[in-house]
């Protein structure tokens, strides 16, 4: 008779993090569902949410520069990084929650999977995600404000939209971040996984993975 090959045991110490990361994120999901309002916490996902992102960021770049001069101008740039950043915080995700398959909480509904790995949790892909961008704004701020927010949307110079554009991105991200432990989607070690993983992002897209840096490698 043929037998079952074993499972694979975790850790004492793991299990121990990953119940006490499941006690502390049901403890928090239950204490704010009376508090918060659905609709605001549905609206910080849908805010964060890659379904959204892309094709506003795609509009962006094809509405601000030509076709023909989309490499060449500074907006252009901008934004095409941004695009490199998010395919590649896709990417990691999508490998990362494949290989770990954390299942998500019992409690988790109502949600709408756009990719079969979307089934796991961990890291949070929201999370990741607008912790790249905030720290995508942090580095490439000059930029923004210049050619983003004054050039094309026309914000004065001093308006607080410009001078505090990093601090709202950065609060944005940290809300939307806790919001997914509130709306019962993620654990909270998941959070904090796809937040550190978006800051790295972030960094590495500044340092290499950027069009200027890309286009090199083909020359």
């Amino acid at each position: 008779m043929e037998t079952e090959p074993p499972q694979p045991r975790s850790s004492p110490s793991l299990r121990r993090l990953i119940n006490l990361d499941t006690a502390v994120s049901l403890h928090l999901y239950t204490l704010f569902q009376p508090i918060l309002p659905y609709s605001l916490l549905k609206s910080l996902e849908l805010s964060g949410d890659g379904r959204l992102f892309f094709p506003v960021t795609l509009s962006l770049l094809l509405t601000t520069t030509p076709i023909a001069a989309v490499p060449s101008t500074p907006t252009s740039l901008l934004l095409l990084n941004l695009l490199i950043g998010a395919l590649f915080d896709l990417l990691l995700i999508g490998i990362t929650k494949h290989l770990v398959q954390r299942p998500r909480p019992v409690y988790n509904k109502n949600m709408f999977l756009s990719f079969a790995v979307d089934h796991w949790s961990f890291p949070s892909g929201h999370s990741s995600r607008v912790s790249f961008m905030a720290t995508f704004c942090f580095f490439y701020s000059g930029q923004i404000r210049e050619f983003l927010l004054i050039n094309i949307l026309n914000f004065e110079a001093e308006s607080l939209i410009v001078e505090y554009f990093v601090v709202m991105v950065g609060l944005w991200a940290a809300i939307t971040s806790v919001s997914r432990v509130l709306l019962g989607r993620h654990f909270v070690l998941d959070v904090i996984a796809g937040a550190c993983l978006g800051i790295l992002e972030g960094l590495v897209v500044f340092r290499l993975l950027n069009y200027e840096n890309i286009s090199t490698w083909f020359r």
